[in-house]
């Protein structure tokens, strides 16, 4: 069972701005947990996402030699993968595909399309760099904006993304909108289309939901979540209200209850869990 933890989500909603000191000490204790991967920051313009402006600054002050786990950079575009496939330290490349025409757009500024292109040029530089490509399925569960939405719909993005080349595919409930039942019938219906496929969930939930879709997912077969400690964070792009992340603590219970095993060190974790509470109060 794979967790990715998520500060790059937890900290890009907060307006104010988290000390670079305070993201190193926070990202290097989280490096120390166990996981299989930090998605760590973002290479976006700073204009979109202030908050991930010293993401190349952090990078080069983390400790990356005594952990096993791996880096994961946010791109929204060319200039950014190639920024991001420049670090040797970086294993995955993430990009967020949504199969919403509206989001795709207030997201990164392009068309679904374009998007497409760009994943091509980013799937190259992966190739010449020896990065992974992660593409998020963005509105994977439905979408506010009144565009088109069903499982064939996914379905049809996952043969596209597979057919350039995507290493993972994760699909992110960005709004909070799935439920278990939808979320179990469309894990369900993409692992018997394509069972060699990594195909992870980043899915937002209020507290009192978490349980029961990450329970809907287990039952589908999901071995890939993502997380945020504490469940802070969610997309600023989406809509007005932040909508927060699956708490990573939640995550482990449920799955360890279900008798699946992690890699993660409780007591490094629990360091994590403290320091969490120092560092984002304040914000």
């Amino acid at each position: 069972m794979k967790i990715i933890e998520c500060p790059r989500d937890a900290m890009q909603g907060i307006e104010s701005f988290i000390p670079t000191s305070d993201k190193v000490k926070y990202i290097n204790q989280l490096l120390k947990v166990g996981f299989d991967t930090i998605d760590f920051g973002s290479f976006v313009s700073p204009k979109a996402i202030p908050q991930m402006r010293d993401t190349a600054e952090v990078l080069g002050l983390l400790d990356v030699q005594n952990s096993e786990t791996k880096l994961l950079a946010i791109v929204a575009n060319g200039r950014g993968a190639r920024e991001a496939s420049s670090f040797e330290s970086i294993t995955y490349l993430g990009f967020p595909l949504s199969i919403s025409e509206t989001f795709q757009q207030r997201n990164t500024n392009m068309s679904i399309g374009r998007a497409l292109n760009t994943l091509e040029e980013i799937k190259n530089l992966c190739v010449k760099q020896n990065k992974k490509m992660v593409t998020y399925i963005s509105m994977g569960f439905g979408n506010p904006y009144g565009d088109p939405y069903d499982i064939n719909l996914v379905s049809s993005f996952v043969d596209i993304l597979l057919t350039l080349g995507s290493d993972i595919i994760s699909l992110a409930d960005t709004i909070g909108v799935a439920n278990p039942q939808s979320i179990e019938n469309l894990y369900s219906s993409l692992s018997v289309r394509y069972p060699t496929v990594e195909i992870g969930a980043h899915l937002h939930a209020a507290p009192d939901a978490a349980v029961e879709k990450i329970n809907a997912a287990l039952r589908a077969g999901c071995k890939r979540f993502d997380g945020a400690i504490r469940g802070y964070g969610g997309c600023p792009m989406a809509k007005d209200d932040l909508v927060g992340n699956l708490a990573t603590e939640t995550i482990l219970q449920t799955i360890e209850q279900k008798g699946y095993k992690t890699n993660v060190d409780r007591s490094e974790f629990n360091q994590a869990l403290k320091m969490a509470e120092e560092i984002f109060p304040a914000h």
